[in-house]
């Protein structure tokens, strides 16, 4: 790695670890001093890298200065002190052997009992997502903005209230409980999902960004998987859907930045790593008494990863479809349900199963519909496409819209 890409690095991978183990040290109370340490000891290793050069140990160097600049914030602040020593439990003549425990074992606990923490019921979906990219993966601000396709202002906002929420309600950060988990497990999981599901079907043109979100999902996922308290058959599960998505990424888009449907994806682009991964994590998640949605739209992206079309394959998707609509139903659920109807039962037949849907609003539904009618009639499908266009926000769909559109154009101009 190039020495101006080392620092960046560093803070995406260990800002998060040593903001989480401070966290857990100070309580929620003094989250923004955890932040304020950790973003001065990156700000002091850029000055000093950049007249000194690279340390032998990057990760070691930050880790001491990170240490020793909260132990400069005891002598320096008498006030935060005497708030804290109760709680970390050092008396005033020991704070000067006070040390931040960094080991690889305390910031795995940090990390779990934040992911807890951050995903409290008490504060909304969106709050736990920004929160989540903030503190637990490392994001600024101007990145969770570009995510979400919003302000950075927006952003601030809903970070600062999230944190007052927290403080006000005098959430612990701690390691949870056998209760908390079984209360909790489920809010966290379904946080960790939607931070996928905002990075896979993000609108977003930044397509780094994008697969940024859905590693850092599979990473904090993976954070409960391996512990023996929170490696549930549910977080298996979905830690193995987020595996079977992301083995498809670099087929999802050709170099003009063009979405790619399903069918006409590369599988040689496929990452076979990760769908073994999935794989293993899908077997692991059977062991359970219960079938979650987790669980049914692991089985749908397993198949997805057969490339080679057969009945059982498709016939295995739509009734799984119709399990998932069951337990949770869902409009872009209903749509990909249609799209497997279509490839078992024709798309004549399906056609009526589109209409029924009545998604007015939806691009999705409009660009199924212009996939039915592909065969059958090219004035509606052109129809349907442009209508699918006009209310597309995705650069890399429109791009694909347009396509269909031109080669639609052709057809009916060749027919008359």
């Amino acid at each position: 790695m190039g020495e101006q890409s080392l620092l960046p690095n560093l803070f995406r991978t260990e800002y998060r670890k040593i903001v989480s183990v401070l966290c857990s040290t100070f309580g929620i109370d003094h989250i923004e001093i955890a932040e304020d340490i950790v973003s001065d000891t990156f700000l002091t290793a850029t000055e000093s890298w950049s007249i000194s050069g690279t340390p032998e140990n990057p990760t070691a160097w930050l880790y001491t200065v990170a240490k020793n600049k909260s132990k400069n914030y005891f002598k320096r602040d008498s006030l935060f002190y005497q708030k804290i020593s109760t709680e970390i439990k050092y008396s005033y003549s020991e704070y000067e052997e006070f040390e931040i425990d960094l080991s690889q074992k305390n910031i795995v606990d940090s990390q779990l009992a934040m992911m807890f923490t951050v995903c409290n019921p008490s504060i909304s979906k969106d709050s736990q997502i920004s929160l989540a990219l903030n503190l637990l993966c490392g994001f600024g601000t101007q990145e969770i903005a570009d995510a979400f396709l919003i302000s950075k202002e927006v952003v601030y906002k809903r970070l600062q209230r999230a944190k007052e929420k927290l403080k006000k309600q005098k959430i612990k950060i701690e390691q949870p409980s056998v209760l908390q988990i079984n209360t909790n497990l489920d809010t966290v999981l379904t946080t960790l999902y939607l931070l996928f599901s905002e990075g896979y079907y993000s609108t977003s043109t930044n397509t780094v960004l994008r697969q940024d979100l859905c590693y850092e999902a599979i990473r904090l996922t993976s954070t409960l998987t391996e512990n023996k308290a929170t490696n549930t058959p549910t977080a298996n599960a979905l830690l193995s859907l987020m595996y079977f998505h992301s083995s498809r990424f670099n087929a999802r888009f050709n170099e003009q930045g063009e979405s790619i449907l399903y069918e006409d994806q590369d599988d040689t682009l496929w990452n076979n790593d990760l769908i073994e991964e999935g794989i293993k994590h899908l077997n692991q998640s059977a062991s359970g008494h219960f079938l979650t949605k987790f669980h049914l739209e692991a089985a749908i992206a397993y198949w997805h990863t057969r490339k080679r079309d057969t009945d059982e394959k498709w016939e295995n998707i739509l009734q799984l479809y119709n399990q998932l609509l069951q337990i949770e139903y869902s409009p872009i659920a209903a749509l990909n349900r249609t799209f497997a109807f279509a490839k078992v039962r024709g798309k004549s037949s399906a056609i009526p199963e589109a209409e029924k849907l009545n998604l007015p609003d939806n691009p999705f539904y409009y660009s199924l519909l212009g996939h039915l009618y592909q065969e059958i009639d090219y004035l509606k499908s052109k129809q349907n496409f442009e209508e699918a266009l006009r209310l597309s926000n995705s650069n890399p769909v429109s791009h694909t819209l347009k396509k269909y559109i031109r080669i639609l154009e052709e057809k009916i101009n060749t027919s008359k």
